[in-house]
């Protein structure tokens, strides 16, 4: 029997989404399937390094939306009750009271476990983000690319 393949595409940039995604990931990978992540548009902050940020050769748009938008995992919002960040405290807190790993944490699992993490390339060219922004091991591939990986998934998701 073929090896299972599992593609999710990521277009949310909220924590609890990104949360969730990346427990799947973190799940396959530990049963031994193969596991693709296609992040697009606001999905793309989740795997934008703060230390590689960069204002040059950008738009007057581009800065002020990078200025703006999440720097990396631990500044995403939550998809509900939010309320000005209180909410994500309250569910970090919680997280922590019942030993549950960080956002972080997940990702950086994921990391470790051999997910291939793709960056959509229109995405990025729309946000203003360069590929040097993110994480070293992220590759930039079109949507063509992204659908002949989708095609032959055994699971796709859509997060």
């Amino acid at each position: 029997m073929d090896k299972k393949h599992v593609n999710l595409l990521v277009f949310s940039g909220d924590y609890d989404k990104a949360l969730a995604a990346l427990i799947l990931a973190n799940g396959a990978r530990e049963l031994g399937m193969s596991v693709t992540m296609f992040f697009a548009f606001w999905g793309l902050m989740l795997l934008r390094d703060p230390e590689k940020m960069s204002l040059e050769d950008k738009s007057i748009y581009e800065k002020m939306f990078a200025a703006v938008t999440p720097k990396g995992p631990d500044q995403l919002p939550l998809s509900r009750m939010n309320m000005s960040g209180l909410g994500k405290y309250m569910l970090v807190e919680m997280m922590e009271d019942s030993s549950t790993p960080q956002l972080a944490d997940f990702l950086q699992g994921a990391r470790k476990k051999g997910v291939t993490f793709y960056a959509c390339k229109l995405s990025l060219e729309v946000m203003g983000l360069n590929p040097e922004e993110l994480l070293p091991e992220v590759k930039v591939i079109d949507v063509k690319e992204y659908l002949q990986d989708a095609v032959n998934a055994h699971l796709e998701l859509f997060i």
